[in-house]
């Protein structure tokens, strides 16, 4: 576990460092223009060779303080890592837990994530989010679907 958790500090020193998009495979941002939506950067989007069909997909997710996503789930595994910040999360039926900067969690496919949000109203929250995805999968899913 203290190896895991060496790999994904170093991967969050990484892209911490890295310039939006820098390296990228597939880098662009997504932003929801005017709607006060988290903001999301592809650091990088590549297939697995030892799990075809699937796509390993790094990006961070930016919250502005007081930011919120809408409620969701995601098609495949997530692995989540705060770079700066406090980050509230719910899933499913649990309680919500606010991860601290240096914090992480995983999120099992297809779990409802009922609350994701900058637990700050006045600092900014940073993630850095590993997920497998399928082939053609988008990274977030409306909850209804």
């Amino acid at each position: 576990m203290l190896r895991n958790m060496t790999a994904m500090a170093a991967l969050a020193a990484a892209a911490a460092s890295m310039p939006p998009g820098a390296g990228a495979h597939e880098a662009h941002a997504e932003k929801a223009a005017g709607t006060g939506k988290e903001a999301r950067s592809v650091l990088q989007r590549l297939p697995l060779p030892d799990a075809p069909g699937k796509h390993g997909v790094l990006l961070t997710v930016t919250y502005a303080p007081g930011q919120a996503s809408d409620p969701h789930r995601h098609p495949g595994s997530v692995f989540a890592y705060v770079l700066e910040g406090e980050v509230v999360s719910q899933l499913a039926d649990g309680k919500p837990v606010t991860y601290w900067q240096g914090d992480s969690w995983y999120e099992t496919p297809l779990v409802a994530h009922a609350v994701s949000r900058n637990a700050s109203a006045t600092r900014p929250a940073r993630l850095l989010v590993y997920m497998m995805l399928g082939e053609g999968d988008p990274p977030v899913l409306p909850l209804d679907k």
